[in-house]
């Protein structure tokens, strides 16, 4: 039988567990230590605590759920890491280097349900959730990793923003951002930290109510439901009208900035007149808004999208601006290593299948 993994508690959890199983709340503060500062993988190696405790954890948890299948690097640092759970599935986790620090992409599900028809991710359909264990092992195997190979280098910024939609899977996903936000633990801030959601308003108003200083960003991709249901089928279910009262909530509830991401998919969306209608939507929201204009990594799967023209980018750029919106066209990381989401996941699977054959 699989056994949960410790980095799934926080620690108000871990210590409620430990007193619940007749041992002392300051153990709690000595294994985190352990976990998070000294980072070790063995409980065996947490020396200051004593056999039955030792013993008790090892009967309970274990440290390490995920095992490193592949590991691509790419000429400008950027770092994708295919990772296989317990029961077999894969995920991928990407490590990339900013002139402000090291930032992870962490995956929140194995597969996606949201069905963005220019995505990689839900190319596979969803199989489960992954627990907020998995979520935070990632980002402890991508500091082990620094840790062997540039000690002194330590993850900085996280984005939530990998396989999966996180408020599908907001409890374990929330179990994680207080887990790595912790200042007993990794002690990464929670401003240097971004949730992306796809949309799913009823979960937006219930992040804002718990009052993070977590960011948040909105994978738009479109400035009209027709448009935006046909790439994106979740706005059936929250058109933008829904969707913007709930950023309006949030705005209102937190008065912290939304980013909203927009994908450029050659004479699809990136016409001026897409511009002119994002501008429209987000013209009483310019002053807490930024927009992230990405382009399109191109799929197999999807042969219908292409991405665009610099000329089309930069016009649709040039538009937002003259119209008082706050954007910016995206870095691109990893683009000589599989470097749309879900990838790597898709292509070795795809091969696994082939082998089975």
């Amino acid at each position: 039988m699989n056994q949960s993994s410790i980095y799934g508690l926080t620690f108000e959890q871990l210590t409620s567990w430990l007193i619940e199983h007749g041992q002392k709340k300051f153990r709690a503060t000595q294994i985190w230590d352990w976990l998070y500062k000294k980072r070790v993988t063995e409980f065996s190696e947490m020396k200051n605590i004593n056999k039955d405790c030792i013993d008790l954890l090892a009967d309970h948890f274990v440290i390490h759920t995920l095992k490193q299948e592949i590991k691509q690097e790419s000429t400008d640092g950027t770092i994708k890491f295919l990772f296989k759970l317990q029961d077999g599935n894969l995920i991928e986790t990407v490590l990339m280097r900013h002139h402000y620090g090291l930032s992870v992409c962490v995956t929140t599900q194995v597969g996606c349900n949201i069905g963005c028809t220019f995505c990689a991710s839900g190319i596979l359909r969803k199989n489960r959730d992954l627990s907020g264990g998995e979520i935070v092992e990632q980002i402890m195997k991508v500091q082990h990793h620094l840790d062997q190979v540039d000690k002194g280098e330590r993850v900085s910024h996280i984005v939530v923003m990998g396989i999966g939609e996180p408020f599908d899977n907001f409890n374990n996903m929330m179990d994680f951002l207080h887990v790595v936000n912790d200042q007993q633990g990794l002690a990464i801030g929670a401003r240097h930290i971004t949730v992306s959601t796809s949309g799913l308003a009823h979960k937006i108003y219930e992040f804002a109510d718990a009052n993070l200083q977590v960011n948040l960003a909105i994978s738009l991709h479109a400035p009209n439901d027709e448009l935006r249901t046909q790439i994106m089928k979740i706005n059936k279910a929250f058109p933008i009208e829904k969707l913007m009262k709930a950023v309006d909530y949030y705005l209102e509830k937190t008065n912290r900035r939304i980013t909203f991401e927009y994908i450029l998919l050659k004479d699809v969306n990136d016409h001026k007149e897409e511009a002119l209608q994002l501008a429209k939507l987000l013209a009483n929201k310019r002053h807490l808004s930024y927009v992230n204009l990405i382009p399109y990594n191109p799929v197999s799967e999807h042969i219908q999208y292409e991405r665009s023209e610099q000329e089309a980018i930069m016009t649709f750029y040039e538009t937002l601006k003259q119209k008082g919106i706050n954007c910016g066209v995206r870095l691109e990381h990893g683009t000589d290593i599989d470097a749309a989401c879900g990838q790597l996941r898709s292509k070795q699977i795809k091969k696994e299948k082939r082998r089975v054959v």
